[in-house]
């Protein structure tokens, strides 16, 4: 017996593939093409009919083997066809969090291999620790404990280098960086603004925080970025339009129009 002849029994058992459907439960519709999948095995596709599953069909894998005439079901599947409705594709949680996603309540836990984090090294418990009114203390302590602070101390980890850089570019790309529209259209820069608190530390030069509530009050904004509450803007002149004179409306004659259109006063 040739692989020929028996790829083409294989493919002419329309009926064999459609019977193991119905044995299984299954209402197959039309059929829709066999397929040669290898050596002594044909795929046969019917269309399934089903509801919620437009566009997919039943696929049955017929095998055969040399010497012998028995044709076996391999296998029994669902698959998709063209067209057919899917699910969009599986995207871990870590990836589907957006900014602005965090509620009260809410737990998002930094992985521990996040690049935005590297370990902090030294852990005192002595940052921000400033001796209470009873407790003797140093003249220097209050300074030792803000130094202590800033530096990270007592912090099991701190921005990476890799995070810094991405809130920085993610901050100057931004509503309050300087391609923003408000910024664009303003005529002095917040790093000459009384209201300009800047940060500390590597980020000091690019960027601080915004004190003025009437603009963007609590916000991180670039240096050059912009707005028209400035604390050096002037204030305006108050001189009225200088494009028209005023109009004296006590000067109007009210007139009415006649029955001929005449306009007698």
């Amino acid at each position: 017996m040739t692989l020929a002849f028996d790829a083409d029994r294989l493919r002419a058992a329309v009926d064999v593939a459609r019977a193991a459907l119905v044995e299984d439960g299954q209402h197959p519709g039309a059929h829709l093409e066999s397929a040669t999948e290898g050596e002594w095995a044909v795929a046969h596709y019917f269309e399934a009919g089903l509801v919620g599953y437009r566009g997919w069909q039943w696929c049955v894998v017929l095998a055969g083997a040399p010497d012998t005439d028995e044709i076996t079901v391999s296998e029994i599947v669902l698959l998709p066809g063209e067209g057919s409705l899917l699910a969009p594709s599986w995207v871990p949680w870590n990836e589907r969090v957006a900014a602005g996603d965090l509620t009260p309540g809410d737990v998002l836990a930094a992985e521990p291999d996040d690049a935005r984090l590297v370990p902090n090294q030294i852990d005192t418990g002595d940052e921000f620790r400033f001796p209470a009114d009873d407790e003797p203390s140093a003249d220097d302590d209050e300074e030792i404990g803000q130094v202590a602070g800033e530096l990270g101390l007592g912090r099991r980890r701190l921005l990476s280098r890799e995070g810094r850089d991405e809130a920085a570019q993610r901050w100057y790309d931004g509503d309050f960086g300087p391609r923003a529209d408000m910024a664009v259209a303003a005529a002095y820069s917040c790093a000459t603004c009384g209201f300009y608190l800047p940060l500390a530390g590597a980020l000091r030069p690019a960027f601080g925080v915004c004190a003025n509530e009437y603009s963007a009050d609590g916000h991180v904004v670039a240096a050059d970025y912009g707005c028209g509450a400035h604390s050096d803007v002037p204030a305006p002149k108050g001189d009225g339009s200088p494009a028209y004179d005023a109009y004296d409306d006590g000067a109007l004659e009210i007139v009415s129009v006649g029955s001929a259109g005449d306009v007698t006063s």
